[in-house]
């Protein structure tokens, strides 16, 4: 027996007014307005699959430049002072399987100048040789070497944007200033020192490379006058995970301390994004929502042309309960061709959208991202397949939803009234 004959009849009639035949000039409208219905539907779910993996790229790489510079995870002293047993500190660290790596670090703030331009920069004193446990900074060095940031030497690696902002080159002076004064004989004069540039990193991430500045942990101390370093900085297994180890840390470690993860250090940053996720999520919903009113439109437009055979079925014995699945069935068959041809659209553009945008490019001859403004020379993409999932499903749902009502109605269509002009 064919599966055709094992199927409800109400599978049978709601396939075929999906396929909507071909003997009238109605039918073929209502086919092609089906046909919108679907391609609304698959424009929709492939178009909001498609930015929120380019959002989701955007954030993974804004994230990965930042942690180039941030630590995942930093232990500070409670009350603003040293660790003068950092040492120790960093031991207690490591008791927590999760920490891959320690280097301790002092930071401060201050103004660097030179031939009367002023800007202000967060000094950070770090240990060239432990540095690279916790940050990927030296990689992000381009012109000379963080290993030249040698104790006592006073020598300064700049953010790219902060020396073409002072015009400061390899092997030229800048002063730098700090905010604590100290008593000179002509009064309160701000601690000053002249720094060698010794080497100038770009991280990609505009806050970094404009106002941050390294030189060695040593020459940090002197400045500020510290008999301890600032803290420790810490690098985990998995980023991700860094808020609930440093919750384990701020529980395990003995001492007053202060163990803050990277999220923390940047929540504006990411509560905007997540907002603008979750915004995004819901305009793009929006506009699947449009789509699917046009399946009320051609299930309205089906049950108006289809009385006559509603009205046969009742007669034949059809309960109006069939009689509403039957358009049930033709308008989830609807969303659901539709979620299923834009959820494989959405994923193809997503994953291959490093070779579809610069096509597009070349074939129209314009740039969509300029490197000098964005920093992004290419559109990043990075899908999750729980967004793939949780829009499908929101289609789906839609267009089940948009099914009742025409359903309903068509219930209740009453035989005689619908064969009295037959």
């Amino acid at each position: 027996m064919s599966l055709t004959h094992q199927m409800p009849y109400e599978w049978l009639v709601g396939l075929r007014y999906t396929r909507a035949g071909r003997r009238s000039g109605r039918n073929s409208f209502i086919s092609f307005i089906s046909l919108i219905s679907v391609s609304g539907i698959a424009v929709g779910v492939a178009a909001l699959i498609v930015v929120l993996s380019v959002m989701n790229g955007f954030r993974k790489d804004v994230t990965d430049r930042m942690l180039s510079v941030l630590a995942h995870i930093e232990v500070l002293d409670k009350n603003g002072a040293g660790l003068p047993d950092w040492q120790k500190t960093m031991q207690d660290a490591f008791k927590n399987p999760a920490v891959k790596g320690a280097a301790p670090f002092v930071q401060t703030q201050g103004m660097l100048l030179r031939d009367g331009v002023m800007r202000p920069a967060v000094i950070r004193g770090i240990l060239p040789s432990e540095e690279p446990k916790v940050s990927d900074v030296a990689k992000t060095v381009k012109y000379g070497s963080l290993d030249a940031l040698q104790p006592g030497q006073f020598n300064i690696v700049l953010g790219y944007s902060l020396a073409r902002s002072l015009g400061l080159n390899i092997g030229d002076k800048v002063t730098m200033a700090l905010a604590q004064a100290q008593v000179t004989p002509a009064g309160m004069v701000p601690r000053m020192r002249s720094f060698n540039v010794v080497g100038v990193f770009q991280a990609g991430h505009h806050e970094f490379d404009a106002g941050m500045a390294f030189v060695h942990m040593e020459d940090a101390q002197k400045m500020e006058r510290l008999a301890a370093p600032s803290g420790i900085r810490l690098r985990i297994a998995d980023m991700h995970q860094a808020p609930d180890v440093a919750d384990a840390l701020q529980a395990s470690m003995p001492g007053e301390l202060n163990v803050r993860d990277w999220s923390k250090q940047n929540k504006t940053w990411f509560a905007a994004v997540q907002i603008e996720k979750k915004v995004m999520l819901i305009v793009m919903a929006l506009i699947i929502t449009v789509a699917v009113f046009n399946v009320v439109s051609t299930l309205v437009m089906t049950v108006t042309d289809k009385q006559s055979d509603i009205a046969i079925l009742r007669t034949l014995g059809a309960s109006p309960h069939s009689i509403m699945k039957i358009f049930v069935i033709q308008g989830s068959l609807i969303g659901i061709f539709g979620t299923l041809a834009g959820t494989a659209a959405g994923v193809a553009v997503a994953l291959n959208i490093d070779v579809i945008v610069p096509f597009f490019e070349r074939l129209v001859g314009i740039q969509i991202l300029s490197k000098d403004i964005y920093q992004f020379s290419a559109l990043p993409s990075d899908m999750h397949w729980m967004d793939v999932f949780v829009i499908a499903g929101i289609a789906v749902l839609l267009s089940f939803l948009a099914t009742i009502y025409p359903s309903f109605a068509a219930s209740r269509v009453k035989p005689a009234e619908a064969l009295r002009y037959e």
